[in-house]
């Protein structure tokens, strides 16, 4: 497959491209910051476009199987519209190129899971402060993003993770359209689970992906992790 990856420079990004190239596909890796991208190979091209930019993005979706979108933005309460905007042009690329499959990365955060399992006392706590206040213009164009993914005709699925945080290895995670578990997703696994829908074609839907062992603690979470990019 040929596979485009939107945000490939973040943490999930780079891990995402890795596993597809390991798995025999040929990778179109897009980054605002191409000379800083840390992966090279025969199967990879490494593509320099700003996701704002319509016509880079029609470019660089041209001749791909699928596209995954893993762009990050880090927590601002100034206003945020690259993940409606940019899923906007991504869309409107695929659309004039014929491409149909799309998985794009949102967050757990911005839906109500009342049977969610295992959720820390302190998730509880810190959650309406992250979603409400650091969070609040993010999470406001997230849902944006996920009603124009939801509005685009393609094969589609949105995924929300729980809490992000770094692994070495995946893990045996629990993902599909069910309420997250605990409150956090490694990179690793959801990089995994990202290369496993980009190969399963999706008429709609959204889906949580958790990882339940070798987690972090909610405040180391929050130490480590609350201002990083996916």
């Amino acid at each position: 497959m040929r596979i485009v990856i939107f945000g490939a420079n973040g943490g999930t990004g780079r891990h995402l491209t890795r596993l597809a190239m390991d798995a025999g596909h040929t990778v179109v890796a897009v980054t605002r910051q191409p000379d800083s991208f840390p992966i090279s190979g025969a199967a990879l091209t490494v593509a320099g476009a700003d996701v704002r930019d319509a016509d880079a993005v029609s470019r660089v979706v041209d001749g791909a199987d699928a596209v995954l979108s893993t762009l990050g933005v880090t927590f601002t309460r100034e206003p945020v519209d690259t993940y409606s905007t940019g899923t906007t042009n991504i869309i409107g690329a695929m659309r004039a190129r014929g491409v149909q499959r799309l998985a794009v990365v949102s967050s757990s955060a911005i839906g109500d899971y009342p049977g969610r399992a295992g959720a820390p006392f302190a998730l509880r706590l810190a959650q309406p402060v992250i979603s409400n206040i650091f969070g609040k213009t993010l999470y406001a164009d997230m849902r944006r993003m996920e009603a124009i993914v939801a509005d685009s005709g393609l094969h589609w699925t949105i995924v929300r993770p729980s809490g992000l945080f770094d692994l070495p290895y995946v893990t045996k995670y629990v993902a599909g359209q069910n309420d997250p578990i605990g409150a956090f997703t490694s990179r690793t696994d959801l990089a995994d689970y990202l290369l496993k829908l980009a190969a399963a074609p999706d008429a709609g839907s959204t889906v949580t992906i958790s990882t339940t062992v070798d987690t972090p603690s909610m405040w180391q979470l929050l130490r480590r992790e609350a201002f990083k990019s996916a």
